[in-house]
């Protein structure tokens, strides 16, 4: 099996609401537990996700984001991401969709968390340490990331799932303080403050 790439996404978002059960999947709001706990104690001011495919954690993220930023880099996943946040989260005017496909030109200003899952393997090394510059230069010091990924590899990544975080926050050229990690043997959340 080759990488997928953005257009493998588009098809995957179209053809299904939810092609992994990321609403349904009870290993799958473990992990959402786990990223919200990575966040550390809520209300959190502006909150910048990037890829959130369907919204399944979008919806758990704008109940704790004073202002979510939710970008996605399919259509397919911002109109799915769209739908879940009108239906769960009435009045939604703290939150934003857009489209952003990685590495890209990230919504204007400071962030007082990034909360990236499930997508920097998806990236080739050059994508993703652009990626990490970029959310460097949008996450004020002191501001929360929260790394979330698989341990084991699948065929249509195109990096490695091992070590995939820390690669991510060397080519930031950031220093970081671990703030929280939570594992599963398939997955892994850790949370870092930048300093």
């Amino acid at each position: 099996m080759k990488p997928i790439d953005l257009a493998g996404f588009e098809r995957k978002f179209a053809d299904h609401a939810d092609p992994w059960s990321t609403f349904t999947d009870r290993d799958e709001a473990h992990k959402r537990g786990a990223i919200l706990h990575g966040l550390g104690p809520g209300p959190i001011g502006r909150v910048l996700e990037l890829a959130a495919g369907n919204g399944s954690n979008s919806v758990a993220l704008a109940r704790r984001a004073l202002r979510l930023d939710a970008t996605e880099g399919t259509q397919s996943g911002v109109d799915l991401v769209d739908r879940a946040l009108r239906a769960a989260v009435p009045g939604r005017r703290h939150v934003r969709v857009r489209r952003l496909v990685l590495p890209g030109g990230f919504p204007g200003g400071q962030y007082d968390a990034v909360v990236i899952a499930e997508v920097l393997y998806y990236l080739s090394p050059r994508d993703m340490a652009r990626v990490a510059r970029d959310v460097v230069a949008r996450l004020r010091p002191g501001g929360r990331l929260v790394l979330a990924h698989h341990r084991v590899d699948y065929p249509d990544f195109v990096q490695y799932a091992a070590r995939i975080h820390g690669r991510f926050l060397a080519a930031s050229g950031a220093a970081w303080r671990t703030a929280g990690d939570g594992r599963t043997g398939r997955w892994r959340v850790q949370s870092y403050v930048r300093r």
